[in-house]
């Protein structure tokens, strides 16, 4: 499983990014969870607004910070 989050450096980002990884320890799953700040490389995605999560190529969320139940759901 790949994971981005994307955001410039934002308070909100680091937090996305924080809940992210800890999602992905409780779960016990393998991915690869990337950090993102790249204005060009997040408009590939079309990601306009931050914080944004991508699973898999997906994007899951755009514009706030998920919650750890969101993660839950996402990487079932």
């Amino acid at each position: 499983m790949e994971i981005k989050v994307m955001g410039p450096g934002c308070p909100k980002c680091a937090e996305a990014e924080k809940i992210v990884k800890d999602a992905v320890a409780k779960a016990g799953i393998a991915a690869t969870v990337e950090k993102i700040t790249d204005f060009q490389e997040m408009a590939k995605y079309g990601v306009l607004s931050t914080p944004a999560v991508v699973i898999d190529g997906e994007i899951k969320c755009v514009g706030r910070v998920p919650t750890a139940n969101d993660l839950a759901g996402w990487l079932k």
